[in-house]
């Protein structure tokens, strides 16, 4: 249910709280993923880095670092289509252009624009609806690029605080901004954004800052607050302690998602647009958890 993704001969010499934007080292990312699917069951890591009809990647060039996560929309199923596969390629095909160094670090709506070019291409139609976040640390420049569609999305924590956010994307209540692919037949029906309408920022990192990077079934279960009490079990930046720590954020998110007692903050913000909702949200979950290290090849 959790893998960790190291890249090379990585080392980790950060001390949690970070450097002057001085520093002429190149930084890296340190990640560890884990996540679970919404039934149990099937919460195994599937081929392409899937959590249920969630997938995710983390790859590196020369130039960045880059991952993403992706939410596919459940709803296709009632159709007959896996929700995964959307998800699942786009992620993949993200994760090939990074490789092939098709890319530019402080572009990554391009990454995600090639990307779902690319599925719009294909022979076999693929159809299906997902969001998408993408981060990508310029590893000279110590700057962290983002484009995030939908309610999937990040933090940036440095010192216990968090001094960076993504913010959510919504049409309204519970329905998020989503790159799709339909039918003829169901054009005009189904939400399809363009992925220029993806948020994007651009902010300056230090080394030992957290990054974590997830779909909305992490943050419609878990507050802020819960999350940043978790992180302070990150006593270092090794890999085995970054992996801990996500799988111990995952496993209480997914505990949190069948309390039908807990006012969730999916609960709350139910209420706010005037449901009657209380308790957790089943969800697929994948939580991304990064730290910024310096890098040495």
């Amino acid at each position: 249910m959790f893998s960790v993704l190291s890249y090379g001969r990585l080392v980790a010499r950060a001390v949690l709280g970070g450097l002057s934007q001085t520093d002429s080292r190149d930084y890296s990312l340190v990640t560890a993923s884990c996540g679970f699917g919404k039934d149990f069951r099937k919460g195994i890591l599937k081929k392409g880095m899937c959590y249920g009809d969630d997938a995710c990647f983390v790859a590196r060039h020369r130039s960045a670092d880059v991952l993403g996560v992706a939410d596919g929309v459940g709803g296709w199923r009632d159709y007959g289509v896996d929700p995964s596969q959307f998800s699942g390629t786009l992620m993949r095909t993200c994760e090939r252009l990074v490789k092939e160094g098709r890319f530019i670090p402080s572009n990554p709506v391009g990454i995600l624009t090639t990307s779902y070019c690319e599925l719009l291409q294909n022979k076999v139609p693929l159809l299906g609806s997902s969001t998408a976040c993408i981060v990508v640390l310029d590893r000279t420049s110590h700057r962290l690029h983002t484009a995030n569609l939908g309610d999937s999305g990040f933090l940036v924590v440095r010192g216990g605080e968090v001094v960076h956010r993504s913010d959510e994307q919504q049409h309204y209540f519970n329905t998020p901004f989503q790159l799709s692919i339909a039918p003829p037949e169901a054009e005009g029906v189904v939400f399809s954004d363009s992925p220029d309408a993806a948020d994007s920022t651009t902010f300056d990192v230090q080394l030992g800052d957290i990054i974590l990077t997830a779909t909305d079934g992490l943050f419609d279960n878990m507050p802020d607050y819960m999350i940043l009490q978790e992180l302070k079990k990150l006593k270092n930046s090794n890999y085995e302690s970054i992996q801990q720590t996500a799988r111990s954020i995952a496993e209480q998110a997914h505990e949190l998602a069948y309390d039908p007692n807990y006012m969730s903050p999916f609960a709350q913000f139910a209420c706010d647009n005037g449901l009657n909702v209380r308790g957790g949200k089943p969800d697929d979950i994948t939580v991304l958890l990064s730290i910024v290290a310096e890098y040495t090849d």
